[in-house]
């Protein structure tokens, strides 16, 4: 093997060890370091990379979220953006809880608005979250409301929604907090309602189910109870006023629940 190639190898190895502390960081690495403060707040949970602007911005980069998610974006994005081109959403309300990175909330937004709906809230509890989503939305811009809002406590009042999004927000999310945002979820979506959420699953091959493990463990220490104890389509059904489909994606690494409401 050559020098050169040995060079370029030891780069690479180097440039994927700094991209893995610079995440560990801002993800799980504050976590640990916010443990230690006496007080907590409603945020607490939230990552520095969610939260600092700069961070956004320098972060919020779609070939760089496609490849946190294995490529497999826009597949779960097009799910979502599938069903609701099915829904006569006129005159409805649509719900987008939590602001996601990438180009998903662009493309529910354009996809609710085709299908009828004048009446979009993206709500998020970090304000920067919210801008930063502004920033992307200009040409629906009419059709909008942001608001400030806390997924697991909502100030929306029982039933006001026809359709809820919930991307890649439950693994996030303290354990306890899980079932309050599900429950809030259901609290705001009107009898009929679709409730969309993406999420990480349990990988079906032995090799991946290895590698998501040690990158729940490292990176989100919160992600790992959704392959169990914590799996939201268990919950979901255990309330009994649902109809739950669960699609996996990428040898059941990803799922797409579409849950509608009874």
């Amino acid at each position: 093997m050559t020098t050169f190639v040995l060079t370029a190898l030891a780069t690479l190895a180097a440039l994927l060890l700094l991209t893995a502390l610079f995440f560990f960081v801002l993800t799980r690495g504050a976590l640990i370091v916010r443990s230690f403060s006496p007080t907590h707040s409603a945020t607490s949970h939230v990552y520095p990379i969610y939260s600092n602007m700069r961070l956004i911005k320098f972060v919020d980069y779609q070939p760089v979220i496609s490849a946190i998610l294995l490529f497999q974006y826009p597949r779960l994005v097009g799910r979502i953006v599938t069903e609701l081109q099915r829904i006569n959403l006129a005159g409805k309300k649509v719900l987008i809880t939590s602001c996601a990175f990438g180009n998903v909330i662009p493309r529910v937004v354009e996809a609710a608005v085709q299908a009828g709906t004048s009446d979009v809230l993206i709500s998020d509890i970090v304000n920067n979250e919210l801008l930063n989503a502004r920033s992307k939305l200009q040409p629906f811009e009419s059709s909008i409301r942001y608001i400030s809002d806390d997924a697991t406590a909502m100030r929306q009042p029982d039933g006001s929604v026809d359709v809820n999004v919930l991307f890649f927000l439950l693994h996030e999310l303290p354990h306890p907090l899980k079932a309050k945002a599900l429950n809030e979820a259901s609290r705001v979506l009107k009898p009929g309602g679709k409730l969309f959420i993406g999420e990480f699953h349990r990988p079906r091959l032995a090799l991946l189910r290895a590698f998501s493990w040690l990158y729940f463990k490292v990176f989100e220490p919160y992600g790992l109870a959704l392959w169990d104890q914590e799996d939201p389509v268990v919950y979901l059904q255990s309330i009994g006023e649902w109809t739950v489909v669960r699609n996996t994606y990428f040898f059941s690494n990803y799922q797409m629940i579409t849950a509608t409401k009874k």
